[in-house]
């Protein structure tokens, strides 16, 4: 099943989705608690970074784009410093955010995290909750109509910030009858008729008995108060998130079906839903099966909440998920192309990556020293791999000792390594101009020899370094040694 889900990932297509709801603005206040006010029994946070992030429908957002949909957002922000700062975060992502209107009756609003040793200690929000004003909704309701045409799904994002006043979902919901655009919500509140004519409503469990009226704690009471629910709202299909118990679908005509969760540790549950919303999205307007859409949406929750703070998943990250379990791949070995793609979010996340390469035949202490140098230099550590036949042009026919395969999963093993790449020239070259490093690292033997990548390096402000060597140690050394060793036995 694992290997199918992730087969279904990769015929995926790349839709244009349009998302509508309330954007946010989290700030992250990164620091560390060690001292208590003298003022009140508060500890005091010493601030070290500060962090800002698309949240609320600006995370679903980014979560599509993250999922190589197109998007298109509409919205509302104030008219204040922090909707610059949301709008050009999200305008970096790559979202068209012409939809995302000023009103300046209202700020932008912002959740503020406080956080010390990965433990939100304070959360602080400045919001205005109450409904639109009657100025803004027609103009809101235009860039729906303008733009539901041309897209393959509405995804509504509803934090009851005011957004999603029931003359807007009507008007949403009547436009994509109108066009035949299925229509799927995260939901609010305990009013769900207000979301009549959707395709598809994502509530967690809390919500969904707040609207049944009646408590979902096992699996039966939950599959009966499911189907009760999506039966009433008349609803195609309802999703229930059900955190470390997984998710469960109901469906008209069909039986009720539960997706267990796969045990992991949890740092942070934010943005689960916009995650699982996201993903659900993506499949349905590329007409992926509903129950496979489920399977996957559940295993992005899984994978989100493993990050802190509002975070999105990636097609990748997902496909090699799946395929983990089943001994089918391996989270650090990529192919370029699949590189690249991973390398595009770590550069988005404001990640320095640092890049090496080399033979690794017979792994030894020099090349750990090399790996070490390279991890102190930046947060993410890519490993250049010369293929079997590179190795074989170059050093002769009697290398490699160990094949790529072996070699790449040894270098894999290692906590100094983020990403394995193969190549086949006998230069990285290619591989350089395609991940383009922050920094460039190679033996300080390289010193006369001209590093082969530096002008690409240098020329995207990034610098090369030469790690000093570990004396006497390296592969035809210890070939050598192996020889000399055993072959008087």
């Amino acid at each position: 099943m694992t290997d199918s889900l992730a087969a279904t990932i990769g015929r995926l297509g790349r839709p244009e989705i349009l998302v509508v709801g309330d954007v946010i603005l989290d700030r992250y206040v990164w620091g560390t608690v060690e001292r208590v006010s003298p003022e009140a029994p508060i500890q005091i946070l010493d601030v070290t970074r500060e962090e800002f992030r698309p949240g609320g429908a600006g995370n679903v957002a980014a979560n599509l784009v993250r999922l190589e949909a197109r998007v298109s957002l509409v919205g509302v922000v104030g008219s204040d410093p922090e909707s610059a700062v949301l709008l050009g975060l999200l305008r970096e992502w790559g979202i068209d955010v012409e939809g995302v209107l000023p009103d300046p009756e209202r700020p932008t609003t912002v959740k503020t995290r406080m956080i010390a040793a990965s433990q939100q200690v304070l959360r602080v929000d400045r919001e205005r909750r109450e409904g639109i004003g009657p100025a803004i909704l027609p103009r809101i309701l235009s860039h729906v109509r303008d733009r539901i045409s041309r897209c393959a799904a509405v995804v509504v994002s509803d934090y009851s910030k005011g957004l999603l006043a029931p003359e807007l979902l009507a008007g949403i919901m009547e436009e994509a009858r109108r066009t035949g655009v299925p229509v799927l919500v995260d939901p609010k509140g305990i009013d769900f008729a207000r979301y009549r004519g959707a395709y598809l409503l994502t509530p967690n469990r809390p919500e969904a008995e707040r609207v049944a009226k009646e408590p979902l704690d096992t699996m039966e009471a939950l599959a009966r108060g499911g189907e009760r629910l999506r039966a009433e709202l008349g609803l195609p299909a309802l999703v229930v998130t059900l955190g470390k118990d997984g998710v469960s679908l109901f469906r008209e005509n069909r039986p009720w079906a539960h997706f267990p969760a796969k045990a992991r540790a949890v740092y942070d549950v934010t943005g689960a839903g916009d995650t699982v919303l996201s993903v659900l999205g993506l499949c349905v307007a590329c007409g992926a099966d509903l129950e496979d859409a489920v399977r996957i949406a559940n295993v992005a929750g899984g994978i989100v909440v493993g990050k802190l703070g509002v975070a999105q998943v990636s097609r990748l990250e997902l496909q090699q998920e799946l395929l983990l379990p089943a001994g089918l791949g391996h989270v650090k070995i990529l192919s370029l192309t699949d590189l690249v793609r991973a390398l595009e979010d770590e550069r988005r996340l404001g990640r320095r990556i640092v890049f090496t390469n080399g033979c690794f035949d017979l792994l030894h202490p020099g090349h750990l020293a090399i790996l070490e140098f390279c991890r102190s230099k930046g947060d993410v550590v890519v490993v250049g791999v010369n293929s079997d036949a590179s190795i074989a042009r170059l050093k002769g026919p009697t290398r490699p000792i160990l094949g790529q395969a072996e070699r790449t999963r040894v270098l894999a093993g290692l906590s100094d390594v983020d990403y394995v790449v193969v190549y086949d020239e006998d230069t990285p070259a290619g591989i350089v101009e395609k991940i383009r490093p922050h920094v460039l690292v190679k033996g300080e033997d390289w010193k006369d020899k001209g590093v082969v990548g530096r002008e690409t390096v240098e020329r995207e402000g990034g610098e090369v370094l030469l790690c000093p060597l570990a004396p006497g140690l390296s592969t035809s050394g210890l070939i050598d040694r192996i020889l000399s060793k055993y072959s008087k036995k």
